[in-house]
């Protein structure tokens, strides 16, 4: 099998198997639990907390264990809302966000709130000047991701902060970095946001944990999940430290080859997009200027048809983000694309591990059996 689709999730890293696993069938206890082997979990917690903030460039004791980036997006949005919500109705995002944050303003809209969606341009970038346009003197949150999960475009996040910061002081700025962790250098500590939201399972950790930043700009924030008290009083709920554990070790383990990786990963795509140009019939869609994002089309090709193909090769391949199924990409309709360019549109994703080899067996099984198929 040739597995192309990481943007939607990565294989568990060794390092993150054996942590794993060493949580399930030795340091299992409650880390909440007043005696030695309680004591000894909750020990082993604070470590994969310092472990998950180094690689975040992070206070420790400002990282928040979720479940994922799901519920770290809908933490930071809502609780923002509850922290906010009396000082202002009006909400910037921008049109190509996860469903996680576009459902999440849906819902908000519903409860009274205004929202603007930037809109991106051809590449899928959204600018500072866009988002300059659209703050106002009531606006209480912004809310846009570091990376887009299907075209690869990379948002100025830190030159948003400081302006959403210099407008609108006491607005919260929040980005997802679920597609920028460990993809891109940043440093929570410098990055200027308030809230930043970072998923295990995209870096070779095991689904089921992701975490929230809170930058000490934000003295108090509201919990989404109410009960024993647990991360600080902030989200409730015997820790999942299995999967917690198997986090902070892909953490430690992607932070060590952290720049080789991006960077070979890099001229791998650079070298595919390369090749693509080349090839009549294939359009490449948006900036791919992150390191492992690509998204093309085969205009002629229904997406779903090219995704079987390539399966019956053995490559696995994405319609776009995985969270989204079965209706056209609202990234691409976004970017205003040609309706034939959407619906023969799919993504290919890469990690550490992707070679040039199964690159080049892609651009095969593309000429051989996807192409020849164009209406």
């Amino acid at each position: 099998m040739i597995y192309l689709d990481n943007s939607a999730t990565t294989k568990p890293c060794k390092a993150a198997v054996a942590a794993m696993t060493k949580a399930l069938t030795e340091s299992w206890a409650n880390p909440s639990a007043l005696y030695g082997f309680g004591f000894e979990a909750a020990a082993a917690l604070r470590e994969a907390r310092r472990k998950t903030a180094a690689a975040l460039g992070a206070e420790s004791d400002r990282v928040f264990f979720t479940s994922g980036g799901t519920e770290a997006d809908n933490w930071a949005i809502l609780g923002t809302i509850r922290r906010m919500g009396k000082r202002g109705k009006h909400i910037v995002t921008t049109a190509i966000e996860h469903d996680a944050v576009l459902n999440s303003m849906k819902f908000l809209e519903g409860q009274g709130f205004s929202v603007t969606y930037l809109a991106p341009d051809a590449k899928g970038n959204v600018s500072v000047e866009a988002l300059k346009g659209a703050l106002r003197k009531n606006t209480i949150l912004v809310s846009i991701m570091m990376v887009n999960n299907e075209v690869g475009s990379v948002m100025p996040i830190s030159a948003m902060a400081r302006l959403t910061h210099k407008l609108c002081p006491d607005a919260i700025f929040h980005t997802d970095a679920v597609q920028g962790f460990l993809k891109l250098p940043f440093s929570a500590r410098s990055l200027g946001a308030d809230l930043i939201t970072v998923s295990s399972h995209k870096i070779h950790g095991p689904k089921g944990a992701g975490a929230l930043y809170i930058s000490p700009r934000l003295k108090s924030f509201p919990p989404l999940i109410l009960g024993g008290g647990q991360e600080g009083g902030m989200r409730s709920g015997t820790e999942a430290t299995p999967a917690i554990m198997g986090f902070a070790a892909a953490c430690e383990a992607m932070s060590a080859t952290f720049r080789e990786d991006i960077s070979r990963e890099k001229a791998l795509l650079d070298g595919l997009v390369e090749r693509l140009s080349h090839l009549e019939g294939v359009t490449v869609n948006g900036a791919h200027e992150a390191p492992h994002i690509l998204s093309l089309s085969v205009p002629g090709v229904p997406t779903q048809n090219s995704i079987n193909l390539l399966q019956d090769a053995g490559i696995c391949v994405s319609a776009g983000s995985a969270c989204a199924k079965g209706h056209r990409s609202h990234v691409l309709a976004a970017m205003h694309l040609p309706p034939e360019t959407m619906d023969g549109s799919f993504r290919i994703s890469l990690c550490r591990d992707t070679t040039a080899q199964e690159l080049e067996e892609f651009v095969r099984v593309l000429e051989a059996e996807i192409l020849p198929h164009r209406r």
